[in-house]
């Protein structure tokens, strides 16, 4: 399958675009950017052209690779799914649910696949663990924490700019919901607080009684990054492993899996755009519930 990516930065080069150029069945056929002269530069590492339109290398390609900012990734997503390629799309799918929506509608309307690479769900340690415990019930309660610090000297994330006005509810936030909606279920009520140091903090509510909270932040000191997840219930007590896959590897999973969808012409797969909308939608009932001081209720 030939595919196209969007984007010019550190995940796209060393996470998408390696992943495409080592999978069997990935034809890298050329790279956009909103900067000419970086995508002239990945371009030539990988020994492809580069594009200046973004609907000449949709023209060009069957599916699309997006590692670029939520809201320019909705509208990419929109244009090249209306025009009927296959999506494999980043976290968060946008920064609002109308722009999510937008490509949910355009995605379903063409029948497209998609899939949206919550980077620990496409881990087997990972995914395995998140299936087994789906199956075994029982679950209460969940404490997610997801210290990062990528804005310590040399980190290849640290000049993003939506990072940094987003901040971690927005970047990290969605790993934590991939792996919390598949064993607690739909989240129906949201409240937040921030901490020092861009903390956010979630209490989420989900559809079966459950409840869960997630502690976040981007810019913790670098003795104090963790990542933990912990699910208590009537089985006991459960910790997510840390998965030991790299991104690249992990990417290359998902391109298996849109391959897969495309092979066998369904359109159900458990990270497609819709699930990606879903995410959104916490993420943006949550930054409400910051903003107002209360709770704030999830639409369906």
């Amino acid at each position: 399958m030939r595919f196209g990516l969007f984007g010019t930065g550190h995940w796209a080069a060393e996470t998408h675009a390696a992943a495409l150029e080592a999978h069997p069945r990935a034809e890298l056929v050329g790279v956009w950017g909103r900067n000419p002269d970086k995508a002239a530069a990945l371009a030539t590492r990988y020994g492809v052209p580069a594009f200046e339109e973004v609907d000449s290398l949709i023209e060009a390609c069957d599916a699309v690779a997006v590692a670029l900012p939520p809201d320019v990734q909705a509208d990419i997503a929109v244009r090249a799914a209306s025009a009927g390629r296959h999506l494999l799309l980043d976290k968060p799918l946008a920064l609002s649910v109308a722009d999510a929506d937008r490509v949910v509608e355009a995605a379903t309307g063409t029948g497209v696949a998609s899939v949206v690479f919550f980077t620990g769900r496409y881990q087997p340690d990972v995914a395995g663990f998140i299936a087994a415990t789906a199956a075994a019930g029982g679950w209460h309660t969940a404490n997610v924490i997801r210290f990062a610090s990528i804005f310590q000297p040399g980190s290849p994330y640290g000049q993003s700019p939506w990072r940094r006005e987003h901040g971690a509810l927005w970047d990290i936030g969605p790993h934590a919901l991939a792996v919390l909606l598949p064993v607690l279920g739909r989240v129906t009520r949201v409240a937040a607080t921030d901490g020092p140091g861009g903390l956010v903090h979630l209490l989420l509510s989900h559809a079966d009684g459950a409840t869960s909270t997630v502690s976040l932040t981007l810019d913790a000191p670098p003795r104090s990054v963790a990542a933990e997840f912990v699910f208590y219930g009537e089985s006991g007590i459960e910790l997510l492993p840390n998965g030991g896959a790299s991104s690249a590897t992990a990417f290359g999973v998902a391109i298996d899996q849109l391959l897969a969808e495309v092979d066998a012409g369904t359109r159900d797969h458990r990270c497609d755009v819709r699930f990606g909308r879903e995410v959104v939608a916490v993420l943006a009932a949550a930054e409400t519930a910051r903003a107002q001081g209360t709770v704030i209720d999830v639409p369906a």
